[in-house]
């Protein structure tokens, strides 16, 4: 289920755009201070980004540093903007789309969906491949140069999930809440014994898939 965070002040509009979403099956979630993105990219890895805050352009200049520092980027953005502040933004290679408002909730939804579906692969059909290593997502199957190699549920579910967003760091808190769900209290070292498992499973003398992070969390190799 791939998840959306609305960066906004308005919280009625926010509340009833995370409904229409969530008829989606889209999680959603609400950050209304826009000085804690960096910390809510840690603590929920969104797949995309609603920022409705007056003034994107230069929100994306605060977040920059700080992003770098954690060795973050962005995920998706959709920019909600006036007219009047269209100027000067629509060239900013952060913002993959925008709508002027007032805007079309079915719209938004759409481009949405559409967004996700072309830059999460979707269409891959039903298998993703890294090197030697398939996961056939039709039969839950994993191989790695050809060899069975049996998972718990967990374990395909993080191996999954990472696959499916390789090159991206996640902290141990955003893959409990991602892998595991929301509603999970167990603690960051639950990520680290399932993560110590797969590796056993799936990893060797020449097969090397996740990155340890330091300090931050754990990420699937880009060019594995």
């Amino acid at each position: 289920m791939f998840s959306v965070l609305i960066v906004t002040r308005e919280k009625k509009s926010a509340a009833e755009l995370r409904q229409r979403l969530g008829r989606e099956g889209l999680t959603c979630a609400i950050e209304d201070d826009a000085t804690r993105l960096v910390e809510r990219l840690v603590e929920d890895a969104p797949d995309l980004l609603l920022v409705d805050t007056g003034d994107v352009k230069a929100d994306l200049t605060a977040w920059e540093p700080a992003l770098k520092g954690r060795h973050l980027k962005l995920p998706l953005l959709i920019a909600l903007i006036t007219r009047a502040g269209m100027n000067g933004l629509l060239a900013d290679a952060a913002i993959d789309d925008f709508l002027v408002k007032p805007y079309d909730p079915d719209e938004l939804v759409a481009r949405v969906r559409r967004l996700l579906k072309k830059a999460k692969g979707v269409d891959l059909g039903e298998t993703i491949r890294a090197g030697d290593l398939v996961v056939d997502l039709a039969r839950c199957e994993v191989s790695v140069s050809g060899r069975p190699v049996e998972l718990v549920f967990r374990e395909y579910e993080l191996l999954r999930f990472l696959m499916a967003n390789r090159g991206r760091v996640f902290s141990r808190q955003a893959l409990l809440n991602k892998v595991w769900g929301y509603d999970y209290f167990g603690g960051d070292r639950t990520v680290d014994v399932h993560i110590r498992r797969l590796r056993s499973k799936i990893e060797d003398a020449e097969h090397t898939f996740i990155d340890t992070v330091r300090n931050i969390g754990y990420r699937f190799r880009r060019d594995s």
